[in-house]
């Protein structure tokens, strides 16, 4: 039987790489400084660990028998651009405390496979219909906020040590991703959450608007997150060491976002746009690396918002009820 420890067991997409590693018969042992919020972790094990403290990355990779044949490290302080945009000091201490800790601990102990979460905040702004950027195409650095400049730094950090340990090492670098048991208020949540909440809300309580930052010509991918969990399994199982975009080619702009979510709740509301943190004016990336590999995704953004708004409606009835 596989081992595998996933770090940020108790966030969103760590929560739903759990599953998928136990589907394929892994024996898993979670790590966070929380639980997840809406289900329990299927995980064998759960440590609530502060991965900033290098102690504590050492007391996660220790086993009775060995070190652990996979790594998944998605741990971090993190959120959508309402987070990001202030959070900077935040994001760059506490995940680059955490990444070169873990990665100094696995490289040290003799962990086998390394998967880190990067991010497509890592490239630069791009217009709208611009061509698509390869991973190569990072560089010159010049990401858009702060969590793309750690993102980068710590593909570096891990890069340096998988050379200098033999340690096989991958790296996604995720779109935006979007599914049920995610963040969905709070001010950490994306775009995806916050206009199904928002949508849900104003269905809810009879009004006829909400009001979602910008002016809605923003150009993102959304990945659903089955699919997004998928394409991490099948990179640490080839043999890519670089990085890899972690996306689909469905790109829309967030007022087509919003008109879809209205679409699926069965509203016609009207969109006041208000000023507030947006990131980039588009992402055009090139997704054939992870593709090449036979991974391809099974859920349209309609098919997962589906999904999606339904869960999150139902934790929004339930918020406006007081249960």
């Amino acid at each position: 039987m596989k081992t595998a420890l996933v770090c940020g067991a108790g966030g969103f997409i760590g929560h739903h790489l759990i599953k998928k590693l136990k589907k394929e018969g892994y024996w898993v042992r979670g790590v966070d400084i929380k639980y997840p919020e809406f289900s329990p972790s299927q995980a064998d094990e759960f440590l609530i660990l502060d991965l900033r403290i290098p102690e504590n990355c050492y007391r996660a990779l220790i086993l009775k028998n060995g070190s652990f044949d996979e790594v998944y490290q998605l741990a971090a302080d993190m959120g959508g651009m309402g987070f990001i945009s202030w959070a900077e000091c935040e994001v760059l201490t506490n995940n680059v405390l955490i990444n070169l800790n873990m990665t100094r601990a696995s490289a040290e102990i003799g962990v086998g496979k390394y998967f880190f979460s990067s991010s497509v905040c890592v490239y630069r702004n791009m217009k709208p219909g611009e061509p698509k950027l390869s991973e190569e195409n990072a560089y010159p650095a010049l990401p858009d906020n702060e969590y793309g400049w750690e993102k980068l730094y710590s593909e570096r950090i891990l890069l340096a040590h998988g050379k200098r340990y033999g340690m096989k090492v991958r790296i996604g670098r995720f779109e935006n991703c979007f599914g049920p048991e995610g963040t969905w208020q709070g001010g950490r949540e994306k775009a995806p959450a916050a206009t199904c909440r928002k949508v849900a809300t104003a269905k809810l309580k009879g009004e006829d608007f909400i009001e979602v930052w910008g002016d809605g010509s923003a150009i993102r991918n959304y990945i659903y997150i089955d699919d997004l969990v998928n394409a991490v399994y099948i990179l640490m199982q080839s043999d890519v060491q670089e990085p890899a975009n972690i996306g689909t080619e469905e790109y829309i702009s967030v007022k087509e976002l919003v008109d879809l979510v209205c679409e699926i709740a069965g509203v016609n509301l009207n969109v006041k746009w208000v000023p507030g943190p947006v990131g980039v004016e588009a992402r055009n990336l090139s997704h054939e690396k992870i593709c090449s590999l036979g991974w391809k995704p099974k859920y349209t953004i309609k098919e997962g918002l589906k999904i999606t708004y339904k869960w999150i409606e139902g934790n929004v009835k339930k918020d406006i009820k007081g249960e």
